[in-house]
């Protein structure tokens, strides 16, 4: 057998037999199934983009847009994807043949006893090389493909990841929004119950002058009203904490204070909710396709760590020029090329590669887990919804019955103490209750238009798969 037979039968037996062997690592979490979930609903009803216009105040789509456009949550998960989306092209560039030039030019002092000899061994001479490199791998295995596979996998995680904080912004800015109206609201009701105190200690300050009243009713008249201004400045102070809070969602500063008014939203407005937990709603959430992005972006990963226990071949070339002197650098005499594989063989890395694939099982477990976990959440957070919205709209109902008895048990209290037909004791509690329940309906109501929010947020809002992430795939180089 010649010598290159024998050299080539030598390397094939290195290729098959001298690899470090993959250990029998195995995940440990598997996924959870839709069927096992309880979705048995119909799909959830599809909501426009800019949800928010359906409350039909200027105020809201004006601010909106400022939230989506310059919070710094947003701009973050954006850069994010940026990266990922780099990375990516990082990946696919390296499966590509990669050319370089590289250049040199050094004075040496050559061995008089190694290869090169006299006149210029022992000599000072100038040695140069001007070479055009190439290598490419040639990814017998995969491992090159798994990594381009499991960056672009990262990159639309990234990229839902994006979509799903442009749902959370637009919602926690609608929450805020509401509760601004909410804290106007209860300000009105503070304002009317200082007036009906005024009204009261007026009456028990005449009857107290006329000789019908002890003095303890005056102050406590005026106890009250006091208490009803301090609500005044309470509430005065929330809707200051609001106008902070939805000025930082719109990545504003305190010059945008002073051009927010009282918001005027059609709260009672219809969004479109789902009856029953609805049977899409694992492809419907960006969140949960991000953390199944993720989940396969693991399995790539693994399998790019199991391909390392096999060998490396990379095909490398050059051409160029090398010589001894400088002015015979570029001569034809100094024209030089190769071409040739390069095998890298992992024989013993003292565990590394099997300690690499054991960590790669885990990321994928650790995906596995964080799906299911964010799988759970959402089922929780649209049953929990559904929930406060059936809820809430019967809590509704009997809070309004429960203001218009207040009110008319507080007008016939007022008028009999008025009158001196009874004591001041059960006109108070009457106008205490009635403040109650004034205050009861108005967060009734308010939570009420939050809830369905958070219900249509739950279950996807204006995001559509099966457009927006063909887009996002797109987007993907």
């Amino acid at each position: 057998m010649s010598l290159s037979k024998k050299s080539g039968a030598l390397l094939t037996a290195l290729l098959l037999c001298a690899c470090v062997d993959a250990p029998p690592t195995t995940p440990q979490v598997s996924e959870l199934q839709q069927s096992s979930l309880g979705l048995t609903g119909e799909a959830a009803p599809r909501a426009p983009r800019e949800w928010w216009r359906a409350f039909q105040d200027p105020q809201v789509d004006r601010l909106a847009g400022l939230v989506i456009a310059n919070n710094p949550s947003l701009a973050g998960a954006l850069a994010r994807l940026r990266a990922a989306q780099a990375e990516l092209a990082v990946n696919r560039a390296e499966d590509r043949p990669q050319v370089t030039f590289d250049g040199n030019e050094q004075r040496v002092l050559f061995s008089k006893d190694y290869i090169i000899p006299p006149p210029y061994g022992g000599s000072y001479r100038w040695y140069g090389s001007l070479t055009a490199n190439l290598s490419w791998n040639l990814d017998f295995w995969g491992r090159q493909a798994a990594l381009i596979g499991r960056a672009r996998d990262s990159a639309e995680a990234a990229a839902l990841d994006a979509e799903a904080a442009h749902l959370a912004l637009s919602g926690a800015f609608a929450q805020v929004y509401i509760n601004l109206l909410l804290n106007y609201q209860y300000g009105d009701i503070a304002d009317a119950t200082v007036a009906e105190r005024e009204e009261i200690l007026k009456i028990s300050q005449g009857r107290f002058n006329a000789g019908l009243e002890n003095g303890s009713a005056v102050e406590q008249a005026k106890s009250l009203l006091s208490i009803a201004k301090a609500d005044q400045l309470r509430f005065a102070a929330a809707r200051e904490m609001d106008l902070h809070a939805i000025a930082a969602l719109a990545g504003q500063g305190a010059d945008a204070y002073a051009t927010i008014t009282r918001p005027k939203p059609n709260l009672d407005v219809a969004l479109s909710l789902p009856q029953k937990l609805p049977a899409d709603l694992l492809s419907r959430r960006p969140d949960i396709l991000a953390a199944k992005a993720r989940v396969r972006a693991a399995m790539k990963g693994r399998e790019a760590a199991h391909a390392d226990f096999f060998p490396d071949i990379n095909l490398a070339a050059l051409v160029g020029f090398q010589a001894i002197g400088l002015s015979n650098l570029v001569g034809g005499n100094a024209f030089t090329m190769g071409v040739g594989p390069a095998v890298h063989l992992p024989l013993f890395d003292a565990g590394k590669l099997r300690a690499q694939y054991a960590r790669a099982t885990a990321e994928l477990d650790l995906a596995v887990t964080e799906y299911n976990g964010a799988v759970l959440a959402a089922i929780k957070q649209t049953a929990d919804a559904m929930t406060q919205v059936k809820s809430l709209e019967a809590q509704r109902v009997q809070q309004q019955d429960a203001v218009t008895s207040a009110e008319k048990a507080f007008r016939i209290a007022e008028d009999r103490y008025r009158s001196g037909l009874q004591t001041q004791l059960p006109m108070l509690t009457a106008e205490a209750t009635l403040l109650q329940a004034r205050q009861a309906l108005a967060g009734v109501v308010a939570q009420g238009a939050q809830q369905r929010i958070t219900l249509m947020l739950t279950v996807g809002g204006g995001f559509e798969p099966a457009t927006q992430t063909a887009e996002l795939r797109k987007s993907v180089p």
